[in-house]
């Protein structure tokens, strides 16, 4: 690389920069260094396969910045979660749902105007489009609810091709206020399909939180009334799961929207990637664990079994990978918890007490504080979700129906980004050179 190359990469590059030499040729090239408004700094790769003719290989981009974002900031290390600059305790604690969706749509909390306009919009696009119902239809019973959900969000496009057009900033709204507001629709659907009842309508007299559980858990033979420490329970889960920066399945939603793809079909697409659990399934592994566990006389030997290396069986719901610290969600939920035990009077609850004994052994056990392997949000939310009477193949769908709000503000966001670019991860290939073909009558 000869000297003045060189020399206008580092002018290129800015003030800060960092130097790459490969030993081999002892060639050298600067990349930019941008800070961002908070975290680490990232070095710029952006030219370096074309200045190089090399990529660079990160499995899982767990050190790779894939786009710039303004919406959710997170550290780790801190346990620190905050949304457009607001801390998660604030919010979950001071706010409800819908200021916090408007929140990370528009970058700014809502006047009490527009937030009256914004629920207003959200409230009357609610009902679903009626030859949707025999859409449902078209499903096994026993199918499960995100099966039902994947299917069904993609199949908006097939309804609403008014907001369709990702070009038009107006469709872009439309078909945002439209995903939010339809998917508590579509996940009460699908579980009452599960379970055999009628679907229920949504109210506009209801707000958010409050609507999802009557449509799920109404029935037309008789009056159901909306338990208001339930319907706030509810408001904070769906708060807490809102957004959580560029995970697999919000990664996913950013590169199916990379390509010009819908709405509808780039939410559906972070639905199944949601799916996995790895990802989605983290509150439904809490229940399975405490099935497994059994009783309360059983928590200190499981305990133990925790603590040993060579032993398959793993405390879910304690311990996050991104957070190294307390989980900023899971003191928020843990009140929520009490609180909703305490309303339903189901603290003898078996499986519940449960829950109750493991958290408090292992907040004082040595180990597990220690180790900062406190209970997360996942361990609380499938507790209340339980408690409220969900099976556990719903919990996935609330998730779902949660983390829309972020999904959709990521991929406006993505989509009104001047430098946005079609994805196009690279690979290191291990496979074989070219080779001769063999006709089939030669082959041994």
């Amino acid at each position: 690389m000869n000297e003045s190359k060189a020399a206008a990469n580092a002018a290129a590059a800015g003030s800060k920069t960092a130097t790459l030499t490969f030993n081999e040729t002892g060639e050298s090239w600067e990349l930019p260094i941008t800070d961002g408004a908070m975290g680490p700094s990232v070095v710029d790769v952006r030219r370096f396969y074309g200045d190089t003719g090399a990529f660079t290989y990160d499995p899982g981009f767990t050190s790779t910045a894939s786009c710039s974002s303004a919406i959710t900031f997170i550290d780790g290390e801190k346990g620190q979660l905050l949304h457009r600059g607001y801390s998660i305790e604030d919010l979950a604690g001071k706010s409800d749902f819908m200021e916090v969706c408007y929140l990370l749509l528009h970058g700014e909390l809502p006047s009490a105007e527009q937030k009256n306009k914004f629920e207003t919009a959200i409230t009357y696009h609610s009902m679903l489009h009626e030859q949707m119902l025999y859409f449902f239809r078209g499903f096994r019973r026993d199918a499960h609810p995100m099966a039902v959900m994947v299917g069904a969000v993609g199949a908006l496009s097939a309804f609403y091709h008014d907001s369709t057009d990702i070009t038009d900033p107006h469709q872009r709204m439309v078909a945002s206020h439209r995903l939010i507001s339809k998917m508590p629709t579509i996940a009460a659907m699908a579980y009452k399909f599960s379970v055999g009842q009628p679907f229920i309508y949504p109210r506009n007299d209801l707000n958010y939180s409050e609507n999802f559980l009557y449509m799920t858990f109404a029935v037309p033979a008789e009056e159901y009334k909306v338990n208001p420490v339930l319907a706030r329970a509810m408001d904070r889960i769906f708060i807490l799961h809102a957004d959580h920066e560029q995970n697999a399945s919000t990664s996913t939603v950013r590169i199916a929207g990379s390509s010009g793809a819908n709405p509808f079909a780039c939410i559906a697409a972070g639905i199944a990637s949601l799916w996995g659990p790895a990802h989605g399934g983290a509150n439904q592994a809490v229940l399975e664990m405490l099935q497994q566990i059994g009783s309360k006389d059983r928590v200190p030997e499981f305990l133990e079994r925790a603590k040993d290396k060579n032993d398959p069986f793993r405390l879910m719901g304690f311990g996050h990978r991104v957070y190294k610290n307390y989980d900023p969600r899971a003191s928020v939920l843990r009140e929520s918890a009490h609180e909703v035990l305490d309303e339903l009077g189901m603290r003898d609850e078996p499986l519940l007490e449960l829950a109750m004994e493991l958290e408090r052994i292992a907040l004082e056990d040595d180990y597990f504080v220690d180790r900062k392997l406190f209970p997360n949000v996942d361990f609380y939310s499938g507790i209340i979700l339980k408690a409220m009477g969900f099976p556990s193949s719903m919990f996935t769908v609330l998730f779902a129906l949660a983390r829309t709000v972020g999904w959709v503000a990521q991929w406006k966001e993505m989509i009104e980004d001047p430098q946005q670019r079609i994805s196009r991860p690279r690979q290191l290939y291990t496979g074989y050179g070219p080779r001769d073909y063999v006709p089939v009558d030669q082959r041994s």
